[in-house]
């Protein structure tokens, strides 16, 4: 363990040397970020590494990229979502690939001048997103090859399978990520920091109250940073009375090394796996 809020999982038969036959997972948010190696000729999941409660991003995450020798690996793909206050969503009935800088008059937030975008083509959008600066140029330059997902995306792909009008909430220890599907429709995204349960309280009332939801219908996932009956999931369940944990997706890989640990923590990250 590196850091008081880090830790490190690794399968004790991994070897370095099979790297080409990985692939590295990427997830930043806006306070933590953690990473996983999978194996996808035998689909395990290798190692997985996660820091919770950074107060400084960039800084953290730089210099993980430069010490940590799993991250230097020559890995077969590299698969980064990254947290940005730049990001829209386009339907694609109004996406215009040919006017791409228009879209940038919608940011708020000073960031690269790199505009990356990715279609969500069972969802019918493409996400045009920035990203801050300094994160921009040292993923460009410690993962030249990294293909690059707005934080939405693997969110989106656990509620690939929901048929029904669905609500997943994915936690770090400070921040929570709320998206809202119906059957192949996003319904609703964004993302809050969070400093206790009551502060978490208010969002979700404003969420349920905008969004008029049927809370005794709709579908809740948690995934990330929450344990049954805390101070969060209690906060839900006195709304909510169909609450699940979205597990790592079934069949997707062998994950025995986080048998000792919540199997929900790390599936937003894995999902990572699974977005194109």
């Amino acid at each position: 363990m590196s850091h008081k809020n880090s830790i490190l999982l690794v399968d004790p038969e991994f070897d370095p040397s099979t790297a080409p036959d990985c692939n590295l997972l990427l997830k930043i948010t806006a306070d933590s970020f953690s990473y996983a190696i999978i194996d996808k000729t035998t689909s395990q999941l290798k190692a997985v590494y996660d820091q919770q409660e950074s107060d400084n991003i960039s800084r953290d995450l730089s210099a993980k990229l430069k010490n940590d020798s799993y991250l230097n690996l020559p890995f077969k793909e590299i698969k980064v979502a990254v947290y940005t206050e730049n990001s829209i969503s386009i339907p694609n009935d109004l996406f215009d690939a040919q006017n791409l800088d228009q879209y940038a008059k919608f940011f708020t937030e000073e960031q690269s001048d790199n505009l990356y975008v990715r279609p969500f083509s069972s969802y019918g959008f493409t996400s045009i997103f920035t990203l801050h600066r300094f994160i921009d140029e040292t993923l460009a330059d410690s993962l030249l090859s990294c293909k690059l997902f707005d934080q939405v995306a693997p969110v989106l792909a656990m509620a690939k399978e929901q048929a029904r009008k669905s609500m997943i909430l994915d936690f770090t220890a400070a921040s929570f990520n709320v998206v809202i599907t119906e059957g192949e429709q996003l319904v609703f995204r964004n993302y809050y920091e969070i400093a206790h349960a009551e502060e978490f309280n208010y969002y979700l009332l404003l969420i349920i109250n905008q969004l008029q939801l049927n809370t005794k219908e709709m579908n809740v996932q948690l995934s990330g940073i929450i344990h049954e009956n805390d101070h969060y999931y209690k906060c839900i369940a006195k709304y909510f009375k169909m609450i699940s944990f979205n597990t790592p997706l079934s069949g997707q890989v062998d994950h025995k090394i986080l048998d000792d640990m919540p199997a929900h923590y790390y599936s937003s990250l894995l999902a990572l796996d699974i977005c194109e």
